[in-house]
């Protein structure tokens, strides 16, 4: 019994701990909670000295006058942003599981030169690099100003592939690939019954960075979109131009465009959690 007390005792979190991981958690949401807050108060309120840290009643006039500002098309940008992070997940996860299965247990001629090759994708910055290029093929095909000119060079991503690599090549041991081909299974069966289940926590996780990131891309939209038929992040830098010294428009710009991701993580947070915790049971 003794033995067994002091093994736990050995995993409780210290006092030190406990301050150092209360500070972080402050630290890290007290510039997202005063952005909501600043939301809610009007403009000469915002300038006060000490800054006020409690809501205010103005958040119903913010959102009005937010939605009432013509040229940054706030409501188009969130439906824009929506439809392209949503496609461009979709289309991330299922390329990156497909390519993943592939590299991890299938055998086949230059696999490895052709993942080394996704791995100096993940080194140099094509999308900064390749920014003329690609939007001259955009100007040739006649996207520029559609969404499809933002979805389609985020289609495919090597993090993803690479991720998926490395979760399906220690998730799912080749016996039971093996078994599964004894079994007289297809790859795509082998696929959709054997590595799909056993790939569903790094699924979530890849989902829910890809949507980030796409939510949150800035430079190839405004190069490549339209003022009226923007994305999100474009929406705010709009109203940056339209209301520079209007700070209480751009936070509660800010805070809108961040609802989103929070309902993500609300709605999918406890299951990706859940996920990882059983595969690592599992392995």
């Amino acid at each position: 019994m003794t033995t067994v007390q002091s093994g736990n005792r050995m995993w409780d979190a210290g006092a030190l701990t406990k301050v150092v991981l209360a500070l972080a958690l402050l630290l890290s949401a007290f510039p997202i909670y005063y952005m909501f807050i600043m939301a809610t108060r009007s403009n000469e309120e915002a300038l006060d000295v000490p800054p006020p840290l409690l809501p205010g009643g103005q958040l119903g006039e913010n959102v009005r006058r937010l939605l009432a500002t013509e040229d940054a098309y706030f409501v188009t940008g969130l439906i824009n942003s929506a439809i392209v992070s949503v496609t461009v997940t979709v289309s991330v996860v299922l390329i990156s599981t497909l390519a993943g299965f592939a590299f991890a247990k299938l055998r086949f001629r230059g696999s490895k030169i052709m993942l080394g090759l996704i791995l100096v994708t993940m080194m140099v910055p094509l999308q900064q690099m390749g920014v003329v290029p690609l939007y001259e093929l955009m100007v040739t095909l006649g996207w520029t100003g559609q969404l499809q000119a933002v979805i389609l060079p985020f289609l495919v991503n090597g993090f993803g592939v690479f991720m998926m690599t490395q979760y399906a090549s220690q998730a799912v041991p080749d016996e039971l690939v093996e078994a599964a081909r004894v079994d007289g299974a297809t790859t795509m069966g082998i696929y959709r019954m054997v590595i799909l289940p056993a790939l569903r926590p790094g699924m979530a996780v890849l989902a829910l960075l890809v949507f980030m990131q796409t939510w949150n891309e800035f430079m190839w939209p405004l190069i490549v979109l339209l003022p009226e038929n923007p994305v999100v992040q474009t929406s705010i830098a709009a109203l940056n131009q339209a209301h520079g010294t209007d700070y209480v428009m751009l936070y509660t710009g800010t805070a809108a465009s961040v609802i989103p991701l929070f309902v993500v993580f609300v709605l999918f947070g406890r299951q990706i959690v859940g996920g990882l915790m059983e595969g690592a049971v599992k392995a």
